[in-house]
């Protein structure tokens, strides 16, 4: 089915987020806008009763004193309240400086004085405590704002008593937020997003009021989302993807459910049933693991009907990709597969998904094709935090899996010098906070944005990604080494692995470091007689080595004779955020874990 890519929605573009939200609340007033976790249960609220509460948050952020453009961090986790937040920011005219809440005091303290923020909404105590012990860099930080830290009634007060501010701001100066709102150019400053650097400081990308309008515009003009569909929103506001995912829902006014917490992501989804997901492939890879890990454990007649049911699925899928019917014996089978096998796949996820749409990394195509074949559409899109999240998106009704599908409507792709991608269009940054050399490298005099990623496009405009061009190496023998392609076959052979990372810059041979998802070998314990071990002590086992060594030979199996692993650890830790090892997007940070096992490395090499 062709798609709709006509790009004239760009010349009639809301000017900015604020006129963008309160458009919104005079469309969809009774309609749901957002619900959220309050103890056991959840609430709801209309978009009418969210506008009040926002105009009420924006005029308490006017009554004490905040200019145009001048910046408002936000250190918190995803929920209802950083929405608020974010919100009552834009249509005051401010622009919000987002803090994820690992991030540790030195470098909060670094990015609410590099962006000058005159206001700080802080969570909580632990976010509070990083503000007061980098209190001699935030000299010119004049209120925080606490969701649920204790307030002293003076530099730090609640969210309601911000409200009541705004409300004898609003008694005083009716109209105020319309006014504020439609003064706002497009061209102004919204957001300052701070890259999750793998050296140095990281750096503040400019986004635009124009950018995020653009990317909502655009989803909304190839018809992927109405009305009608539930998000679930759990992914970290603080960065371009969780954004996106907001700018997005203004656009097309459906209601979304909010809870940042990552371990109830399962049981949120049973409970909410949305019919869309934004998500990092690592939560796409962790369910496959999950799945056929425990349907393994079962063995017996359950296994074997599984595994002849994604078999099945996989022909099917086959299929119809290459245009072909299916017999009538297949489809008999497969009816019979999804009443058995697929419809309970399916219910894990709440039931009710259209597709969920993966970025902020690479989504291995293997993955994506087994839980196609459970009726489950990932639809992988592309970009980065320099042009607001969204560059390339797969449509529902035109997909190939394997891409990252085709250009925005109203923006440019192509590949440049070096198989670079480059991206044009109203979402590119304006460039980096105080930086005007790194600026420089990354905006070229025609407006292209050079991505530092590698890639190429097909006939019909649908673009592959196939690395960093920064993380691809050489072996000493000249061969070219693609690690995220390796890495990425390694997680569909062996269900249990958490992360896989091959090094061997001008080395002879290439090798490995391997972790293993701690819940998936809690289960494996439980089955081979190693019950109430420790995680470090499970993966130090001879077993489990014996297991990983056969997944390794499986992979060297499907690699060229040059990329196989010759040598490989499995590491007695995890990947996690708080060691530094992953970004709060839950990328891997490849020279952070390279420095971190550097000795072990070497001894791979007998030096």
């Amino acid at each position: 089915m062709p798609v709709n890519h006509d790009s004239s929605f760009v010349d009639h573009l809301a000017p900015n987020v604020a006129v963008q939200f309160l458009d919104r609340v005079r469309a969809s007033p009774g309609a749901e806008a957002f619900r959220f976790p309050r103890g056991e249960s959840w609430e709801s609220v209309t978009w009418q009763q969210a506008g009040d509460l926002v105009s009420r948050l924006a005029a308490g952020l006017l009554s004490l004193g905040l200019e145009s453009e001048q910046r408002v961090g936000i250190a918190s986790g995803t929920r209802y309240e950083w929405i608020l937040a974010d919100l009552a920011v834009m249509c005051a005219g401010g622009a919000t400086t987002t803090v994820y809440p690992s991030t540790n005091a030195d470098d909060t303290g670094y990015i609410l004085s590099d962006s000058e923020s005159r206001f700080v909404f802080a969570e909580d105590d632990s976010q509070l405590a990083k503000l007061r012990e980098q209190e001699s860099e935030l000299g010119g930080l004049v209120k925080v704002i606490t969701f649920d830290g204790a307030a002293d009634g003076d530099r730090v007060i609640t969210l309601d008593a911000l409200a009541e501010l705004g409300d004898a701001y609003l008694a005083e100066h009716p109209g105020v937020i319309e006014q504020t709102a439609e003064k706002i150019p497009a061209d102004q400053l919204a957001t300052l997003i701070y890259t999750s650097g793998t050296t140095g400081r990281p750096k503040g990308v400019r986004l635009t009021h124009r950018a995020w309008v653009y990317e909502g515009a655009a989803i909304k003009a190839q018809h992927i989302l109405d009305e009608s569909d539930l998000q679930f929103l759990w992914l970290p506001m603080a960065h371009s993807f969780g954004k996106v995912l907001l700018s997005t829902q203004l656009a097309c006014g459906f209601a979304t459910a909010i809870d940042g917490r990552v371990d109830k992501i399962v049981d949120n989804l049973g409970i909410v049933k949305p019919t869309f997901m934004g998500a990092a492939p690592r939560i796409f890879e962790k369910a496959y693991g999950r799945i056929v890990t425990m349907t393994a454990s079962e063995g017996g007649l359950k296994e074997k009907i599984f595994n002849r049911a994604f078999a099945v699925g996989a022909k099917v899928d086959e299929l119809k990709r290459t245009g072909a019917s299916v017999p009538l014996p297949l489809k008999v089978q497969h009816a019979l597969f999804d009443r058995l096998v697929f419809s309970k796949v399916r219910d894990r996820f709440g039931g009710r998904v259209r597709f969920f749409i993966s970025g902020s990394a690479a989504l291995n195509a293997e993955i994506a094709q087994w839980f196609h074949a459970a009726g489950i559409l990932i639809l992988e899109g592309y970009g980065m935090t320099e042009n607001a999240a969204g560059a390339t998106v797969n449509h529902p009704d035109a997909y190939k899996m394997g891409t990252v599908g085709q250009a925005l409507p109203g923006s440019e792709v192509r590949i440049g010098d070096g198989d670079e991608v480059l991206l044009r269009g109203p979402h590119i940054m304006a460039g980096y906070h105080n930086n005007a050399e790194e600026t420089a490298k990354a905006l070229d005099q025609d407006g292209w944005l050079h991505t530092g990623d590698k890639g190429s496009l097909d006939s019909e405009g649908f673009l592959t990604i196939t690395g960093r061009i920064k993380d691809l190496f050489k072996t000493s023998g000249g061969k070219y080494i693609a690690p995220s392609a390796i890495e990425a076959k390694f997680k569909t052979i062996c269900p249990y692995a958490s992360q896989f990372m091959v090094f061997g810059n001008d080395r002879n041979f290439v090798v490995a470091l391997v972790t293993l998802d701690p819940d998936a070998m809690a289960g494996w314990a439980d089955e081979n007689g190693m019950a109430g071990k420790s995680y470090n002590e499970v993966v130090a086992s001879e077993p489990v080595k014996a297991l990983v060594a056969d997944y390794i030979e499986q992979l060297n199996a499907k690699l060229n004779r040059w990329e196989t692993i010759k040598r490989w650890e499995i590491l007695g830790d995890d990947l996690s955020i708080e060691s530094g090892e992953l970004t709060p997007s839950l990328k891997v940070k490849r020279n952070v874990v390279e420095a971190n096992n550097k000795q072990l490395i070497e001894s791979f090499y007998g030096s």
